[in-house]
C-alpha cells in the first residue's frame, strides 16, 4: 500500500469510527451472543443493518447473500459469520473497473448537488487531483447562482493552476457551459469539469436548468465521454438517498460523491445508495485536505469499517 493511500487509509479508519460504533459493536455482540445461526440471529442482523442507514434493500441483499453463503460452507457457528458478513457487503459495492474511464479520454464531468455538501470545494479538489495526473482540465463556474460560488472556485482553479471559465453572479448557467465547451476545445483540455448551482430536488426551476445544461453538452461537445457525479453528505443517511433518487430522475447520474464520512454515524448510507439506485460511490471525503478525498474502494472501506484494521 503506497504511503498516501495507507495515509488515507488511517483517516478512514478514524473517519468511520462513528459508523463503525454504530454498527460493528452491535454485529459483535450479535456474533458472539447468538449460539446457533438460525431465523432469530439474522433478525438481530437485519435490525442493526438497516438502523445503521444500511437501508432495507441493500440489507435484504446482503442477508441473502450471507445466508447462501452460510448454507454452502455449512456454516454452523455465529461466530464464523463476520467474515462472510463483510464480503457480502464488498460484493454489493463493487465499483468495477470502467469506473473512472471520464479519466481515460476526452470528457466532461458535471458535478451537481444541494448546498451545503461541500461541492464547489470537491470539484476544486477533482481539479487538482486531474491536474495531479498530468491532465488539461477546464473549470466550468455554472454556479451563478450562489454569490460566492465562483470566487470559491476560482482559489480552486488558481490553486490548481487550471483555467476557469465564469459568469457573473446570476449569469445563465447555460451560456456559462457553452462557452467552456469553446474553450475546452480550443485548449485541447482533457476534462471539463462544471460546477453547477446548488440545486435542492425540489426546485423545479433549477431541474430545469440542469436539463438545458445537458441539452448543450449534448449538442455542442458530443464527443466528449459524460460522467455526471452527485455530491451528498453522509452525515444526512437516508436524506441523502432520497436527494440521490430525485437527482436520478432529473440527470443521468453516474456515480456518487460522498463528502463529510469522518463526522457521522450513518457511514452505512453508502452502501444503501450503491444498493437501492445502482449507481455506484465513485469518490468518499473524510476532511478538508485534498488528499481526504479518494476513489472509493469497497475492500477499504468494509475493512476501515468492520476492523478498523490499517494491514488490510
Amino acid at each position: 500500500m503506497s504511503e498516501e493511500k495507507k495515509g488515507f487509509f488511517g483517516r478512514l479508519v478514524r473517519g468511520l469510527a462513528k459508523t463503525r460504533d454504530n454498527i460493528v459493536a452491535g454485529i459483535d455482540s450479535i456474533f458472539s451472543g447468538f449460539s446457533s445461526i438460525d431465523e432469530d440471529f439474522y433478525e438481530e442482523l437485519e435490525e442493526i443493518l438497516i438502523m445503521g442507514d444500511i437501508g432495507v434493500d441493500a440489507t435484504q441483499k446482503i442477508l441473502d447473500s450471507l445466508r447462501a453463503k452460510v448454507k454452502e460452507l455449512k456454516v454452523k457457528e455465529p461466530s464464523a459469520c463476520k467474515e462472510l458478513l463483510m464480503n457480502s457487503i464488498k460484493e454489493q459495492m463493487d465499483v468495477g473497473e470502467t469506473a473512472y474511464r471520464f479519466e481515460e479520454e476526452r470528457s466532461v464531468v458535471l458535478v451537481i448537488g444541494v448546498n451545503g455538501v461541500g461541492k464547489t470545494t470537491t470539484v476544486g479538489k477533482l481539479a487538482e487531483k486531474l491536474k495531479g495526473q498530468g491532465k488539461k482540465v477546464v473549470l466550468a463556474a455554472a454556479d451563478t447562482f450562489r454569490a460566492a460560488a465562483g470566487e470559491q472556485l476560482k482559489e480552486w482553479a488558481n490553486r490548481a493552476g487550471v483555467d476557469m471559465i465564469g459568469g457573473q453572479e446570476g449569469a445563465d448557467p447555460g451560456a456559462v457551459v457553452y462557452d467552456a465547451v469553446n474553450a475546452a476545445r480550443a485548449r485541447n483540455a482533457d476534462v471539463l469539469l462544471c460546477d453547477t448551482a446548488g440545486r435542492l430536488h425540489n426546485k423545479k426551476n433549477l431541474m430545469e436548468e440542469l436539463k438545458k445544461i445537458n441539452r448543450i453538452l449534448e449538442k455542442e461537445y458530443p464527443e466528449a465521454f459524460r460522467e455526471t457525479l452527485v455530491v451528498l453528505d453522509a452525515t444526512t443517511g437516508q436524506n441523502a438517498l432520497a436527494q440521490a433518487k430525485e437527482f436520478s430522475q432529473a440527470a443521468q447520474i453516474t456515480g456518487i460523491i460522498l463528502t463529510k464520512m469522518d463526522g457521522t454515524a450513518k457511514g452505512g448510507i453508502a452502501v444503501a445508495i450503491q444498493s437501492e439506485l445502482g449507481i455506484p460511490v465513485k469518490y468518499i471525503g473524510v476532511g478538508e485536505a485534498i488528499e481526504d478525498l479518494q476513489k472509493f474502494d469497497a475492500q477499504e472501506f468494509v475493512n476501515a469499517l468492520f476492523e478498523g484494521d490499517e494491514t488490510c
